[in-house]
């Protein structure tokens, strides 16, 4: 048995020796992929928030939280219409977690019991029809949670001015028009005494001229 050690030791020393060799030999890839372009859909929209987090959906039929996702909340704000959205994928396969408009009535409370965590309502998009969904995202610390809700607040109060301020503008839209019709109306009330005393003008001259016929036969 002494005596095989050493060969089997050799073996090994050449078996290593002849990996380590470089055969110069090259060896081209079986599959060539090619670059894909990928749309996420958010290419005309700006990342106005995006933070790390864990999303959850109340389960109305089981009446309990279950888990949507963990990934990248975001808030994208449109760079032609204003209008931001909140967009959540999962950080892996990148499903989508949530999709909806940051409205002008959206809220978000602090979720009771834990001050890393918030809750709202929104009609929600992710799963491609509407359905009004309560959320609950979870945040690794405070300050975040914080800032998610200070920023929504913010996108929703600015909403809401640019729609009273919308409000307005088709009032006072509605007031001139108003005010022209009317403007129009008294024009119109204006004219009518004057035509009718155009009318009136020759009916007083050929009375007049059957005064004076009159006046004629008599001395006659």
């Amino acid at each position: 048995m002494a005596s095989n050690e050493p060969e089997h030791s050799r073996e090994e020393e050449e078996t290593a020796a002849a990996e380590d060799e470089d055969t110069g030999a090259q060896v081209a890839p079986i599959v060539k992929l090619e670059e894909v372009s990928v749309t996420t859909g958010e290419e005309d929209e700006d990342a106005i928030l995006d933070l790390k987090s864990k999303l959850y959906r109340f389960d109305k039929d089981g009446n309990q939280w279950k888990e949507r996702g963990a990934g990248s909340v975001k808030l994208l704000k449109h760079k032609e219409t204003g209008k931001v959205r909140l967009v959540m994928r999962q950080s892996k396969t990148l499903k989508i977690c949530a999709n909806h408009l940051v409205g002008p009535t959206m809220t978000v409370q602090e979720h009771i019991g834990n001050d890393k965590s918030c809750v709202w309502h929104a009609a929600d998009f992710a799963d491609g029809e509407l359905k009004d969904e309560m959320f609950c995202i979870r945040f690794a610390s405070v300050e975040n949670c914080r800032t998610f809700m200070e920023r929504v607040q913010e996108v929703a109060e600015s909403q809401r001015s640019k729609e009273e301020d919308k409000d307005a503008s088709a009032a006072a839209g509605v007031l001139e028009k108003l005010s022209v019709e009317d403007k129009a109306g008294k024009e119109k009330a204006e004219e009518k005494p004057k035509e009718e005393t155009k009318e009136k003008a020759p009916a007083a001259g050929k009375e007049k001229v059957s005064e004076s016929e009159d006046k004629e036969t008599a001395s006659t």
